[in-house]
């Protein structure tokens, strides 16, 4: 791994719920590690905190209670010791000069600047960087998500960025993209002979993408309401996933060689009609029931929720890909809140066996590969194999990679390997502009038939894995949910 170079990381929303929870602990973890250099310093900007002191105390206590175990007072001390907090209005642009003059102190260092604030926000602070000449150079502006309500307002904001950042600086940051078992899953594909041959239409029956989580809105109704889980989670977590199971083997890992193939599949994602998506499609909506040993309220009683909301907490959708690899494949994509479990997997069904001269066992798919990215990271292989005794009874184990277990290592987070890539330079892990444009393109007409069409959500209880009508249309095509086979 190349050593990384002496950044100044910028944080934009740095007293915010992001930097907080998921930011600055990922960079304590990377200083922990002894990965960052000395010379790495870290600007936190904001306008809640009155003075660099009662940042940093704020930090601190927000880091007690994210890092848990990992918090050691030894190593903050020095973390802190990166630190910098400017008070600062990401709309003021006469403000930007002492951020500039901090940031002129080390010319030398690469810029990062993390836009961890609204959407509405990324055109001003681009433009008000520009004006100030922090745009130039190595500079690189991350941008999260949600980018953009729809096509239109996404290829706005695009534009607007675009105006003072050249693609090869912009960072558009999905962090599915960095966990570890993704990872693992182009290793898998890329360096072991044995599933290229297989990674096809011949082999393999269905493919089925489920992210669900226990919690409900969680504080956040305000933004969830207008945006829905199918904005929110499958526009760019799942349909990102679902390139990397179906992209074509890139000619390299350079960052455009890979992105290249992710935006083929994109454009072979077959479009929705209207009647496509009553067929293919299924919304739902959580109603009050238990999650996690508690009760739960349904959605439409959650803070911040518009009365008799259509919004959807739920979705699933089987999407086709017009391709000679993977034509016939249905891929399923399942995303809610206030699910049975909070799971993230990826699973690959095999077809069965030409003409088996055993007995089965019921309900079994003779070969499948589990690719889970939470709560814990692990790929398993189901394959059938004889139970002891003397009769050939068969039975379905699995073959185990526990990466926690097998490395004997603390799996780094997402955001972790994400922002170190960022400042050594690397995109490959980062939406390109084509790649939203076309993941936009997919789903907008879903959005525009759920929005022409008056009948609400599916109900489904809390605590449950969604709405009957989900399991119905795998089990049309004759196959079931994993949790359910």
């Amino acid at each position: 791994m190349s050593a990384i170079q002496p950044f100044d990381m910028v944080l934009f929303g740095g007293t915010g719920d992001l930097v907080m929870r998921k930011l600055l602990p990922a960079l304590y973890h990377q200083h922990q590690d002894g990965n960052l250099p000395e010379q790495g310093r870290i600007l936190c900007l904001g306008r809640s905190q009155p003075d660099h002191a009662a940042y940093l105390a704020t930090a601190e206590k927000a880091a007690r209670q994210y890092l848990g175990d990992y918090f050691n007072e030894q190593d903050w001390a020095t973390f802190a010791g990166r630190l910098h907090y400017l008070k600062l209005d990401a709309g003021d642009r006469a403000a930007y000069a002492a951020l500039a003059d901090k940031l002129n102190e080390a010319p030398e260092h690469v810029r990062v600047f993390y836009l961890a604030t609204a959407p509405n926000l990324f055109a001003g602070i681009c433009e008000n960087l520009a004006s100030v000449g922090l745009n130039k150079g190595g500079a690189r502006v991350v941008l999260e998500k949600p980018l953009g309500h729809d096509l239109a307002s996404s290829q706005a904001i695009n534009a607007q960025v675009g105006k003072f950042f050249k693609e090869s600086q912009i960072y558009r940051i999905d962090h599915y993209l960095g966990k570890e078992a993704v990872q693992n899953l182009l290793a898998l594909r890329f360096s072991n002979t044995f599933f290229e041959p297989l990674w096809r239409r011949e082999w393999i029956s269905d493919v089925q993408i489920t992210v669900t989580e226990q919690v409900g809105v969680e504080g956040r109704g305000d933004f969830y309401d207008k945006a829905g889980a199918l904005r929110d989670m499958v526009q760019n977590h799942l349909v990102q996933l679902l390139c990397f199971i179906a992209m074509e083997p890139p000619a390299s890992v350079d960052p455009d060689a890979v992105r290249d193939e992710k935006l083929k599949v994109l454009r072979a994602l077959r479009r929705f009609g209207p009647q496509e998506v009553a067929q293919k499609s299924v919304r739902g909506q959580y109603k009050a029931g238990a999650s996690n040993g508690r009760p739960a309220i349904g959605y439409q009683d959650e803070a911040g929720i518009t009365p008799s909301s259509k919004t959807e907490t739920f979705v699933a959708l089987k999407a086709e890909i017009d391709t000679w690899r993977w034509a016939g494949v249905p891929f399923y994509l399942r995303t809610g809140k206030r699910m049975q479990e909070r799971l993230a997997e990826i699973v690959i069904n095999f077809r069965q066996v030409p003409h088996s001269i055993f007995q089965l066992p019921t309900n079994s798919t003779s070969n499948r590969l589990v690719i889970r990215l939470q709560p814990e990271e692990s790929v398993e292989m189901y394959l059938l194999a004889k139970q002891p005794g003397d009769q050939m009874k068969l039975k379905q184990v699995h073959l185990d990679l526990d990466f926690k277990e097998s490395f004997k290592v603390r799996s780094p987070d997402a955001y972790e390997r994400l922002l170190t890539d960022v400042i050594r330079g690397r995109l490959t892990l980062f939406m390109r502009r084509d790649e939203l444009d076309e993941a936009w393109k997919w789903v907008e007409p879903i959005l525009d038939a759920w929005e022409q069409n008056d009948e609400p959500p599916k109900s489904y209880t809390a605590g449950t894995w969604g709405p009957a009508a989900s399991s119905a249309l795998l089990s049309r095509d004759g196959f079931c949910w994993h949790e359910e086979g």
